[in-house]
């Protein structure tokens, strides 16, 4: 399924990603060293078994950009010019391996583009859950998003 337009994109519509993803050691490892994270809390096991959460944590970064990338095939793959920033970033309870995270939407706002006839802003409420229904991140995005094109009648 393509991207929903800017069109598409009402004020209050909610938006549910098409799949979860279960989290894993490897991935908390490879993304930290991808990053230069070197953060003992998110790859030394025996240094986190001293913390309050007795294991390592998964890269906040990783839980948010696993969020946000898992709504974009259903709503936003092909009709997204850019990310314009994000604001009012959370993550309320800690991710760890094992986790299994879903992904929820709400368009927030959505308005006409002054610049560009072709395109409208769209605010995202990005919401990221495990699998026992906890809030692990939540983000304020805001995008550029493509109009749905015009028919011109060429062709016809």
């Amino acid at each position: 399924m393509a991207g929903l337009w800017f069109e598409d994109l009402t004020e209050g519509r909610v938006i549910d990603a098409e799949w979860t993803r279960t989290v894993t050691e490897a991935d908390n490892v490879m993304f930290c060293s991808m990053t230069m994270n070197v953060q003992k809390l998110h790859l030394d096991a025996e240094f986190a078994k001293g913390t309050e959460f007795g294991r390592p944590l998964v890269n906040s970064l990783f839980t948010l950009g696993l969020v946000i990338g898992m709504s974009v095939h259903n709503l936003t793959m092909g009709t997204t010019v850019a990310n314009l920033g994000m604001t009012d970033t959370v993550f309320p309870a800690p991710v760890f391996a094992g986790d299994t995270i879903s992904t929820r939407t709400t368009v927030v706002a959505a308005r006409a583009s002054k610049s560009r006839p072709d395109a409208g802003i769209v605010t995202f409420l990005h919401e990221g859950f495990n699998q026992h229904g906890t809030l692990v991140a939540r983000c304020q995005r805001q995008a550029l998003m493509r109009r749905r094109p015009q028919d011109t009648g060429a062709g016809a």
